[in-house]
C-alpha cells in the first residue's frame, strides 16, 4: 500500500466484496483487515465511525458501478425490449462465471439491515430508487408514459434484484435469463 488513499480504497474494495458475499452482519472488522492487508489502525483512521461508515461507502460504490453499467447496457438499442434483454442477459453472464458477483446486488445488505441500521436502510433505499429512476428514464426515451415507465421501473428493479438472489443461490444466470424472456410481455408499449 503506497499511500493513504490507496489504503482507504483497498479497505473499501475488500469490505465491499465481503459485504456482498457475506452480508453486513456476517462481515467483521478483523476480516476486512485481513482481506485488505491494511494495518488495524488504518480502518479507524480512514473510517472513524467504523463498520457502518465502511458499509455506507461500500453501498455508494456499488451504486456507482451498477448504475454506470446499467446505463451503458441500456443505451443505443432499437427498442426497450432489446435494451432490457441485452442488459439482463449481460448480468446473467456474470453470474455464470461464479467468481464475480460484486457490484450486482445490494439485496443481502438491504434485507439484513432494514430493521436494525436506519442509515444503511436509507442508503439501500436510494440505490433501489436510483435504479428505478434510471429504468423509468430509459423507458420514457422509448416512448412509455411517465406513469407506466415509473411503475415498470419498480417492477423491473424487483425482478432483477430477486433474480440476482436466485442466481447467487443457483450459481448461474438462468433466473435472469428467464426474466429476460418475459420482459417482452411487460414492455409492450
Amino acid at each position: 500500500m503506497k499511500n493513504k488513499q490507496n489504503t482507504k480504497e483497498i479497505i473499501l474494495e475488500s469490505a465491499t466484496r465481503l459485504f456482498q458475499r457475506q452480508g453486513y452482519n456476517g462481515t467483521g472488522l478483523n476480516q476486512i483487515i485481513e482481506e485488505s492487508g491494511a494495518p488495524k489502525g488504518s480502518i479507524y483512521y480512514h473510517f472513524p465511525d467504523g463498520k457502518e461508515e465502511i458499509a455506507l461507502e461500500a453501498i455508494s460504490a456499488i451504486k456507482r458501478v451498477f448504475l454506470e453499467a446499467a446505463e451503458n447496457d441500456l443505451s443505443g438499442n432499437e427498442s426497450a425490449i432489446e435494451a432490457f434483454k441485452f442488459y439482463v442477459n449481460n448480468i446473467a453472464a456474470i453470474f455464470d462465471k461464479r467468481e464475480c458477483e460484486e457490484g450486482l446486488s445490494i439485496g443481502l445488505i438491504a434485507w439484513e439491515t432494514a430493521s436494525t441500521h436506519e442509515k444503511l436502510r436509507k442508503a439501500c433505499e436510494m440505490v433501489f430508487k436510483d435504479c428505478q429512476s434510471l429504468y423509468a428514464d430509459i423507458l420514457k426515451q422509448y416512448g412509455f408514459s411517465k406513469e407506466r415507465a415509473e411503475e415498470l421501473g419498480v417492477t423491473i428493479t424487483a425482478m432483477i434484484e430477486g433474480a440476482c438472489i436466485l442466481s447467487i443461490t443457483y450459481q448461474n444466470g438462468n433466473p435472469l435469463r428467464t426474466i429476460s424472456k418475459h420482459l417482452l410481455l411487460l414492455l409492450k408499449n
